[in-house]
């Protein structure tokens, strides 16, 4: 017996395979639907390269997707059986009765296929689909550089074992996906289906008659398995591909008339808040006014850069502007936030010049303006730095009248206070008069004496580098605040030398008030951790160092008693 098993085995291994001569093709559904995939299947019965079907005929009716292929060996009673076998997956380009051609696999051909191709709105006798794409778009007819949103909903009842889409595709148009997929449930003619929504934004840059191909979705899905035992069962993949419908789009270009950027819009607004919510300010104190521009169908890209012109008298300090997109009632919204900080010099009535932004209504078709109308606001002096500058004045002209020249005071607000303040000043005035008459009996042999005349400080000057950083500190903007500390240390005066390191000029304040808050404010930035610094104590810090009277290297030391 071992000697018959042995010769049979060396035949069949001497005995060449029989020879490629059949090839037959099937498809797995029949009616198909348009848009949707079916799967090809060409079975030869011999072991062939893989790269032996041509599939080149199939592409005059059909989009063709990818092509598996595989292979089988099998032994029965001592028959070797070989098998190739390739898959490709199929969707028709159009409903109706469509030939699957005859295809050739090395000499062999198969038979042809009569496939009924039923479009989207037909019933087919096969039960509910196991997937399909929906898409929705915000608007057909748009005005070029105007963006509409699309979304795509793919449904699928099967498993999915794996899947792709690709994106929607439009000549001269850019393209992004708005935010992330998002996945729900629904039950549609009886049927649970899953399912995945994807938002675009399309952007038409040429008008025209376009057509916006929608995105295609290619994977796999799990079947159940004619294998089967008696206590396994088994699952099989099946690749489906699935393409949403075409879209015509008419993009319409910029009117002949239009004048300025040009920003097509379904609604643009703007508007302002204050804070505080005022219209009266007071000289050196910040305030903060935010503008808002809001634009539905366009991009944040596309906003233009929100400005604000200022009087003289009044100094502006912008912030960085805040981007947003968003969706809302299945439109693209962009929107743009910019603080401005202001600072009023000196006291007054001021006007605000009004702030525009031209746009084109793509509902009415018609050119409109958003507006904030200029407005009016009052500024009141502030009691603080009018007797810092008066007590500066003082300082200023008992240096001037060193050598004996009459000194003239101007006083432009009249107060007790102030008042108060002149009669101390004419005091001083004497004492260091009568000093220097004394001073100059015993300096009689020189010729000349240098000449001094201080100035008075105008009522209401402030120092840009105090204002600039009592801006930053009202909006507790940390970088930007030690930056401007030394250029307002050295802006006091209190050494002829300019410093120029944070260090050096803390140093030369020597105040721990100001020193303790600057600490807490690096913490705050450098150190580990988050931490909310607020800039309370360093803003009462520099207000109270920024009052002192700037001492005159040539003035007089002395003091009065009460």
């Amino acid at each position: 017996m071992v000697r018959v098993f042995l010769c049979l085995l060396g035949f069949l291994l001497i005995t060449p395979a029989m020879a490629l001569s059949q090839a037959t093709a099937t498809v797995d559904r029949n009616p198909a639907r348009v848009n949707e995939s079916l799967v090809l299947t060409v079975e030869v019965n011999d072991s062939v390269d893989a790269n032996a079907l041509d599939t080149s005929p199939l592409l005059k009716d059909f989009i063709v997707q990818r092509t598996s292929v595989s292979s089988q060996t099998s032994m029965v009673n001592f028959k070797t059986t070989r098998t190739t076998r390739f898959q490709t997956v199929l969707i028709p380009k159009r409903a109706g009765s469509l030939i699957v051609p005859p295809l050739t696999v090395e000499g062999l051909s198969t038979s042809p296929i009569t496939l009924t191709v039923l479009a989207k709105n037909e019933q087919a006798n096969q039960g509910p689909k196991e997937i399909f794409i929906t898409s929705d778009i915000s608007s057909k007819e748009l005005y070029v550089q105007q963006q509409i949103t699309l979304t795509v909903k793919l449904h699928f009842s099967a498993e999915l074992r794996r899947g792709s889409m690709s994106e929607p595709s439009l000549i001269n148009a850019n393209i992004n996906q708005i935010g992330q997929d998002k996945e729900s449930q629904d039950i549609i003619n009886g049927q649970r289906y899953r399912i995945i929504e994807r938002t675009y934004g399309i952007t038409p840059q040429q008008s025209g008659e376009f057509i916006l191909q929608s995105p295609v979705f290619s994977g796999e899905i799990m079947v159940p398995s004619a294998r089967r035992s008696n206590f396994l069962s088994y699952n099989d993949t099946k690749p489906v591909s699935i393409i949403g419908d075409e879209i015509n789009i008419t993009v319409k270009p910029i009117p002949d008339n239009y004048q300025g950027d040009w920003l097509p819009s379904e609604i643009l607004t703007l508007h302002q808040e204050w804070q505080p919510d005022v219209n009266t300010f007071t000289v050196g104190e910040p305030i903060t006014r935010t503008l808002t521009l809001t634009a539905a169908g366009l991009s944040e890209e596309q906003l233009p850069a929100l400005t604000m012109a200022v009087p003289e008298g009044i100094k502006v300090y912008p912030d960085q502007a805040e981007l947003h997109t968003g969706i809302n009632s299945e439109r693209l919204v962009s929107q743009q936030v910019r603080g401005f900080a202001l600072v009023a010099g000196q006291a007054g009535e001021f006007e605000l010049p009004e702030v525009t932004i031209p746009w084109w209504n793509t509902v009415t078709n018609s050119y409109q303006v958003a507006t904030i109308p200029a407005q009016k606001i009052t500024v009141l002096p502030n009691p603080e730095l009018e007797n810092q500058n008066l007590a500066n004045a003082a300082n200023s002209s008992n240096t001037g009248s060193g050598n004996g020249e009459q000194v003239v005071v101007t006083v432009t607000k009249a107060s007790n206070l102030q008042w108060l303040f002149l009669a101390l000043w004419l005091l001083t005035s004497f004492a260091w008069l009568t000093t220097a008459l004394l001073a100059r009996r015993h300096k009689a042999g020189d010729s000349a004496e240098k000449k001094n005349t201080g100035k008075i400080k105008p009522v209401g000057k402030i120092n840009d580098a105090y204002l600039a950083l009592l801006a930053a500190c009202k909006k507790n903007q940390g970088q930007q605040i030690l930056s401007l500390l030394v250029p307002w240390i050295n802006s006091l005066k209190l050494q002829a030398q300019a410093v120029g390191t944070l260090d050096e000029a803390l140093a030369l304040v020597n105040n721990n008030q100001l020193n303790n808050a600057v600490v807490e404010l690096q913490q705050s930035y450098f150190g580990k951790g988050e931490q909310n610094w607020q800039s309370n104590s360093l803003i009462t810090a520099v207000q109270q160092i920024n009052k002192k009277p700037k001492a005159s290297k040539k003035a007089a030391s002395f003091s009065l008693n009460p």
